[in-house]
């Protein structure tokens, strides 16, 4: 009896600690500031929404028949030779049917409508920020601006932002929860994802795969300024620094391993510097080689040709 009463006051102070736990999260996937993000909450719910018509029913009948069918209530009719019934067989089969068809095709048109490469309708033009996934720190190029930052980016609010992602190491996936989805870095690769700000603010922006031990102080910024004034304000502020990443030397000392780096700005950067980083893990230099060599055998193929 004692245990009985244990057991019930401990479930009852976790279900109140876990509720004062998740009272202070921020739930930032549930709370989108941008289109992308806000069409990524609406699937999760309804999706969350069509399983719960499954699960809700479970729980509430094994409460109702757990108090209905106990040992000391007498009044329960006890059948223990039924085993068949027609009507529940159809609504155990027909209710999950009809909900996976739903879900196969709201998740085949929400992968097409949500594709990370597809731009996003807008009147504004699409800008492009250049990705590089580092250990552990995020190198951002501006190529249209000529500039590039360590862990801090900005654009305006309400214009469509095109990232171009790779990785100068191992894999990281570039995350910023607030505006929507995830997407792989990956050496030698160019990966693409299109977002947009619907609201001007600061977002976080993290690597949501583990990278190393100084995985947990790869974190950024996304500024989200409220038009484009501001946006210039603070390229400005990146092309006053004293800092430039002219040549891959100046790269490859960034690129060396460090933890909790500090926000810091390009005046200036090598124009082809993400090409540059994509080709050195690409084998451009033994590929040529290879090309040469298919082209002299060719070549001496035909002359011996032309001699017969």
């Amino acid at each position: 009896m004692r245990l009985r009463k244990y057991n019930k006051s401990l479930g009852i102070l976790s279900l109140i600690t876990a509720t004062a736990l998740l009272s202070g999260c921020d739930m930032a996937l549930m709370n989108p500031k941008g289109q992308i993000g806000l069409e990524q909450r609406s699937l999760i719910l309804t999706a969350l929404g069509l399983m719960l018509i499954v699960v809700i029913p479970a729980i509430v009948m094994a409460v109702v028949f757990a108090i209905k069918y106990r040992a000391s209530n007498t009044k329960a009719t006890y059948s223990p030779n039924w085993s068949h019934s027609n009507k529940v067989e159809l609504v155990v089969w027909t209710v999950p049917i009809l909900i996976i068809i739903f879900l196969a095709i709201l998740t085949w048109k929400s992968t097409h409508a949500l594709d990370p490469r597809k731009p996003i309708e807008s009147d504004a033009p699409t800008m492009t920020i250049q990705v590089v996934a580092m250990d552990w720190k995020w190198l951002f190029i501006y190529p249209e601006q000529g500039i590039a930052t360590v862990n801090e980016i900005a654009f305006p609010q309400h214009v469509p932002v095109k990232f171009e992602i790779t990785s100068n190491s191992v894999m990281n996936s570039f995350f910023i929860p607030r505006l929507g989805g995830q997407l792989y870095a990956m050496a030698g690769m160019n990966s693409t994802l299109h977002l947009i700000a619907n609201e001007p603010g600061s977002y976080n922006g993290i690597s949501s795969n583990f990278s190393g031990k100084g995985f947990s102080g790869m974190k950024f910024t996304a500024i989200a300024t409220e038009d484009q004034q501001g946006f210039e304000q603070w390229v400005q502020k990146a092309k006053s620094s004293p800092n430039t990443l002219t040549t891959m030397e100046a790269y490859e000392q960034l690129a060396a391993p460090s933890e909790y780096h500090p926000v810091e700005y390009f005046s200036s950067v090598k124009p082809d510097l993400y090409q540059s980083v994509i080709g050195k893990f690409m084998g451009k230099g033994k590929s040529m080689d290879m090309t040469q060599e298919a082209g002299m055998d060719m070549s001496e193929h035909s002359h011996a040709g032309t001699e017969e």
